[in-house]
């Protein structure tokens, strides 16, 4: 037997019936360049790299998402349907709401800033200081008074006017206001289903049926009311009038 399986793999391998494997290295070069606009694309790359990496942060530090995404959850909570909508449908419906609020503002960082430096006509440094305009106008409408003044005095600097506050400064009052912005929505959002939790829960209790969850009772109701209403359009509608 082992001598039939040698002769076997003998005949196998000897008469070339397995191509052997082919064996690739990737390297890596680090040369000189006599004109500097070769390394343009390349540093390109690079930076579209870092802003990829970089962009969910920047999704949330500076645009609505934060204020939507919040209210969005504070409405399912509300509701008590657990995981319904699922996140990924909350996250995609904030997601285009942001797309949908902040459209105006991205095409002008597109036309401003982005186009010039794909063309060669500005830096980097001032196309990332182009971009930032409309950014921090959005920032300034929407920043609350008291937020800018918490963080300037926890700056410990002082600045001759408004426009001289730096994004280190503005983005986390910026952030601070949205938050807060959120759990208001979310407080004015939780009142009518509040209500009818506790009349689910007194009818309950004076029926004498004290071991049936109110939840589960006043559930249906609540997506009742929801859907009669046509809440979702109703909620996006004021969201939308948050931000104007």
């Amino acid at each position: 037997m082992l001598r039939k399986l040698g002769i076997g793999v003998f005949l196998f391998f000897g008469t070339g019936m397995i191509t052997p494997v082919q064996l690739y290295a990737v390297t890596m070069n680090i040369a000189t360049m006599d004109n500097p606009e070769q390394v343009v694309p390349t540093l390109q790359v690079f930076l579209m790299l870092t802003l990829i990496g970089l962009a969910p942060f920047l999704l949330l530090m500076l645009t609505s998402f934060t204020r939507i995404i919040v209210s969005l959850h504070f409405m399912r909570s509300a509701l008590g349907t657990q995981q319904m909508p699922p996140n990924q449908v909350l996250v995609g419906m904030a997601l285009f709401l942001t797309l949908f609020l902040m459209g105006p503002i991205f095409t002008q960082i597109n036309e401003t800033a982005i186009s010039p430096f794909g063309d060669g006509q500005m830096g980097q440094e001032e196309a990332l200081d182009t971009a930032m305009i409309p950014l921090r106008e959005f920032m300034w409408r929407q920043v609350e008074a008291q937020d800018l003044e918490l963080f300037i005095r926890l700056s410990g600097e002082e600045f001759e006017s408004l426009e001289d506050v730096p994004n280190r400064v503005l983005i986390p009052a910026f952030m601070l206001g949205e938050l807060t912005k959120g759990f208001r929505i979310g407080f004015l959002i939780f009142m009518p289903f509040i209500v009818i939790d506790m009349v689910v829960a007194s009818i309950l209790m004076a029926m004498g049926m004290m071991m049936l969850p109110p939840a589960m009772i006043s559930l249906p109701f609540k997506i009742l009311l929801f859907v009669m209403v046509d809440g979702w359009s109703l909620l996006m509608e004021n969201i939308i009038l948050t931000f104007r």
